[in-house]
């Protein structure tokens, strides 16, 4: 009798086969190669953005943070005040520093190979997840993560969260994938980069205990421990426990109030589901949504526990309200998306993948009409281009004056680490540029005075509603920073001023007679 013949294999990419032996020696192989085709884009997206100075929280926290770890061998910071967050991005890059010496050119890159490998990590995991799934699906949520405006700035930024999607992704896959030594180490790895990580771990646990899977449900402890022991050495160094009381204060006390805490839910729901096009993907997922026996499967139930989880907790701590903090839930909800469209008509689907990826890159370029944090698009590249052009004209002609200006800008013009100066400057903080602010500087403190934008306000956008301000004004102590005439009246006069993309900078010099 002749042979059986073998069944054909289903047409899956070749390291997804996990029970053919090829397939097992090739798979670094395969992994390095498609690391290599998510990651060449985005590098070349980035080109003209490798030396760009450091932005906002980079050089308010994490660069200093980094550079201290780096110079002094201190895990709290010393450069800055600290605060609860972890230091496993500061000891990522010391790592780079050690082997390339430290600059920004080498830190936008080493972000971005994190980022690589993050766009990798959202392919096997929609593998995973679209198994049964008509078409290729698992290609496109890395295509929507490039087009994505906030993973666009953030996979260059020296931050938390585009971190911490990585390793919420890598934790995801291996659980799913049934290694669980290997989850809990991921785990671990997580929570030393962002506390609120924890959660991940804590559902992992929490399943496994249902599951009555005692012993693996244990492998999960340690991340606790790992946050745990981080807090005892904060607590120990800086005198709290959460690095500051002004920190605790703002993304604790200050975000748990009812009516903050409902209209950041609200603002997350909105930005996950509705922003930047992504209506598309939602109205894609509740037309779908029944037809996909998929989405019952235990590994996306799991998926979205831990998306869910990570959505509430975010939007109940952090003062800021920062879209980025949803960083770790966008991959899952463009696989889902994906996994959506696998079931529409052909000519539906690529015409819904088409809009949602035009208005994606649109939005890279294009600013809401509310306020919005800058690094949630190419905006943020504009703040810091204006900031850039003050600080060589204050260097070069204003350079021996005492300059008041409100951070982040006064610890851009403190340090040459940061990219805007060569030297440091004298610089006086003002804290913001309301009128109040202003006039409780001491004249003769300073002689020159730089304003720039710090929250976008279009004249016809919603913060010229009366309604609104009124709102932002109770609730998140809002008000506007103080006019050119209002400073005049201060004997300053303008002697410089830069605007770019809605955002403007202006140097004043304070009069001699």
């Amino acid at each position: 009798m002749p042979a059986p013949r073998r069944p054909p294999m289903p047409n899956l990419p070749p390291f997804a086969l996990a029970d053919s032996p090829s397939s097992l020696r090739n798979r670094p192989y395969y992994l390095l190669l498609f690391f290599a085709l998510f990651t060449a884009p985005l590098l070349a997206l980035h080109l003209h953005l490798l030396t760009l100075p450091f932005f906002w929280d980079e050089h308010g926290q994490f660069i200093p943070t980094a550079l201290d770890l780096l110079r002094t061998g201190a895990w709290v910071a010393h450069s800055t005040i600290p605060n609860v967050h972890p230091p496993g991005v500061e000891a990522y890059l010391v790592i780079w520093y050690k082997l390339f010496g430290f600059s920004i050119l080498v830190t936008r890159v080493a972000m971005l190979m994190l980022a690589g490998t993050g766009l990798l990590l959202t392919f096997l995991l929609a593998i995973e997840l679209s198994r049964g799934a008509d078409g290729a699906p698992a290609f496109l949520p890395p295509l929507f993560l490039l087009a994505s405006p906030l993973f666009y700035t953030q996979s260059m930024m020296a931050q938390l969260d585009m971190p911490a999607m990585v390793l919420t992704l890598l934790s995801l896959l291996l659980f799913i994938k049934e290694s669980y030594l290997a989850a809990a180490a991921a785990c671990i790895a997580l929570v030393m980069t962002k506390e609120t990580g924890v959660i991940v771990p804590a559902i992992f646990g929490t399943v496994l205990l249902l599951r009555r899977d005692w012993k693996r449900a244990l492998l999960f402890i340690p991340s606790g421990i790992a946050l745990a022991l981080w807090l005892l050495l904060l607590h120990s160094k800086a005198g709290y426990w959460l690095g500051n009381p002004g920190f605790a204060h703002y993304n604790v006390a200050y975000a748990l109030n009812p009516v903050r805490m409902l209209f950041s839910l609200l603002r997350r729901g909105y930005y996950l589901f509705f922003a930047e096009f992504r209506w598309i993907g939602t109205l894609v997922l509740l037309s779908t949504a029944r037809k996909c026996p998929i989405f019952r499967k235990q590994s996306w139930q799991l998926t979205l526990y831990v998306s869910a989880a990570t959505f509430l907790l975010v939007s109940m701590l952090g003062g800021a309200e920062l879209e980025r903090y949803l960083l770790p839930v966008l991959p899952v909800f463009y696989i889902a998306v994906s996994v959506g469209l696998s079931r529409m008509r052909k000519w539906a689907g690529l015409a819904a993948a088409a809009a949602s990826m035009t208005g994606l890159i649109v939005n890279l370029f294009w600013n809401p009409p509310y306020p919005f944090p800058f690094e949630n698009n190419y905006a943020m590249i504009d703040f810091v281009r204006l900031q850039q052009a003050a600080a060589s004209y204050v260097e070069l002609t204003l350079g021996d004056r005492v300059i008041a200006t409100a951070w982040p800008f006064s610890a851009a013009l403190e340090s040459p680490d940061y990219g805007y100066v060569s030297h440091k400057l004298k610089v006086v903080d003002s804290g913001d540029f309301r009128l109040s602010s202003l006039q409780a500087l001491p004249p003769d403190r300073y002689g020159v005075l730089i304003t720039h934008t710090l929250t976008w306000m279009p004249s016809n956008g919603v913060i010229a509603i009366p309604l609104v301000r009124a709102f932002l004004t109770r609730f998140y102590d809002w008000h506007p920073d103080a006019t050119p005439a209002e400073c005049e009246m201060m004997r300053l006069e303008p002697r410089a001023s830069w605007t770019r993309g809605g955002q403007e900078i202006t140097v004043y010099v304070r009069k001699t007679r």
